[in-house]
């Protein structure tokens, strides 16, 4: 009886299970014993750190906008750095260092990647503590804000329309200083990527023209744990040593071409350092993956497709042109739909404003009409605004019949509906059709809560009526009735008291 060998690919899945389960076991036993020394030595590392960093930084006048220099430099130079890197020895990581790192003269600036997470942190002790780019978020964090802040980065504040156009000016300003501000380390992917490329650089490093020296970060452990995740963070903690490779490419000194042109400048330093780790390049940015995860977030809860999605960015996009930052202020809102600035617009204004920030984002802009508007805008909510329109029951709307019931909406007597309704009648008729009732009505669904809302408004005022009228039936029916009836009454309740 002849013996057939199981196919390769059970052998290779069996054999993948028992390393995945040999592992797990291996980091339980290990977690055990390494967990409880290596956070003890984490605490005691930070709070070290955190003394070191307030004690540079004690009485420094000026804050971050006068560059700490003498002891304080050197304090943060020499101590922090050294406690840095007891820090990544504790947690236990091996660091290789490949290549030179340049001095102040030869490159200003330091860009690293691939950026995955926090732990690449490593790179600033290996450079001697150089001021980062960070999110003004950080500074406030308890401890870790403290050792940030005695690097004096460059805060960069995602809620701030200029805070791009101030973060360029600062790391420019920084980097022609000539020895006044110490080197500048910069992620210039702008996120966290999985490291299978690299992603499209912002031109915050390269605007300046200065020399920047790549970085390149590599995790060759066989358990990789790179992520902002608690739980991957805690078993890359559980791990016997995890190995980290950083390697110093040579300085790339601009052309005069690349001086004038950032985007090139970028794209040329991005494909010697992706040539060097052996990945491919990307164009998605920052943006992009923010954006493709708010979509996924929001199409699982709104059954969302693509399509739709598209034509609201492209209208979305539309509307946010005249503002600043990409968000729609209630200016902006206004103009789009073409209305004043009135009390019944700023409460539709707050009802796609999720967080009250006074803007309205993308993610607030899809879900704004998807909830609010997309569910008002059906057929019989459209029929019925257009018979509330049509006071004439002549199947057509005029300019005049159209002002009265927006007039009314709104509250604005005297509004000027004259370019809305232009808009609106498609063949210059001077009177609105059902069908072009209907198209702009689904094609701008923004105004269907301000129909609904009316809608709901009389409703309200009708339902109001029939209650005043059923209170004031008893008094309706003694107007009927003789009118010595009531005075009978009186006469009738006058005896019974006798």
């Amino acid at each position: 009886m002849a013996l057939v060998p199981p196919a390769p690919h059970i052998i290779w899945r069996t054999n993948q299970q028992c390393q995945i389960s040999s592992l797990f076991f291996q980091l339980v036993l290990l977690g055990i014993i390494l967990l409880p020394l290596r956070a003890i030595c984490m605490v005691i590392v930070l709070l070290l750190s955190w003394l070191s960093a307030s004690a540079a930084t004690f009485r420094h006048t000026g804050g971050a906008s006068v560059p700490l220099k003498g002891w304080r430099r050197r304090m943060i130079q020499t101590t922090l750095s050294c406690l840095t890197r007891t820090l990544f020895f504790v947690m236990g990581f091996r660091v290789k260092v490949k290549g030179k790192v340049a001095s102040l003269q030869e490159a200003p600036i330091f860009v690293a990647a691939p950026h995955s997470s926090f732990f690449d942190a490593i790179v600033s002790a290996l450079t001697g503590m150089p001021s980062i780019v960070s999110r003004a978020e950080n500074l406030s964090t308890p401890v870790f804000g403290t050792i940030l802040s005695s690097l004096q980065p460059v805060a960069v504040s995602r809620q701030d329309p200029d805070s791009r156009k101030n973060t360029l000016s600062e790391i420019t300003s920084r980097a022609l200083s000539r020895g006044q501000w110490p080197q500048i380390l910069i992620f210039p992917e702008g996120t966290c990527t999985n490291r299978s490329c690299l992603i499209t650089f912002k031109q915050g490093a390269f605007i300046p023209g200065v020399p920047v020296q790549p970085v390149l970060l590599r995790y060759p452990n066989k358990l990789v744990c790179r992520t902002f995740l608690k739980e991957l963070c805690i078993m890359t903690l559980c791990q016997l040593f995890t190995r980290v490779e950083v390697e110093f490419l040579p300085v790339h000194v601009p052309t005069e071409e690349e001086r004038n042109d950032p985007i090139l400048f970028a794209n040329r330093v991005r494909q010697t350092m992706a040539t060097a780790l052996k990945v491919p390049v990307t164009d998605h940015t920052f943006e992009d993956c923010r954006l493709m995860i708010s979509f996924t977030k929001i199409s699982k809860k709104l059954n969302l497709k693509w399509n739709h999605v598209r034509e609201q960015l492209d209208t979305f996009a539309a509307i946010a042109s005249a503002s600043k930052g990409g968000r729609i202020g209630i200016e902006e809102f206004a103009e789009y739909l073409k209305l004043p600035i009135s009390d019944v617009l700023r409460e539709l204004f707050l009802l796609f404003d999720r967080n009250g920030d006074g803007t309205i984002d993308f993610r607030e802009y899809v879900i704004g009409l998807s909830i609010l508007c997309n569910p008002a805008n059906t057929e019989e909510t459209i029929h019925m605004a257009f018979k509330l329109f049509d006071q004439d029951n002549d199947g057509t709307i005029t300019e005049k019949e159209f002002a009265c019931i927006i007039q009314s909406a709104l509250g604005l007597p005297d509004l000027d509906v004259s370019n809305l309704f232009k808009e609106i009648d498609a063949d210059e008729t001077g009177k609105l059709s059902y069908d072009e009732f209907k198209n702009f009505a689904l094609e701008h669904p923004e105004y269907a809560k301000l129909f609904t809302t009316y809608l709901e408004l009389q409703r309200h005022q009708v339902d109001m009526s029939a209650v005043l009228v059923s209170e004031t039936r008893p008094t309706a029916r003694n107007k009927v009735c003789p009118a010595d009836y009531e005075e009978d009454n009186s006469s009738t309740s006058d005896k019974k008291d006798d």
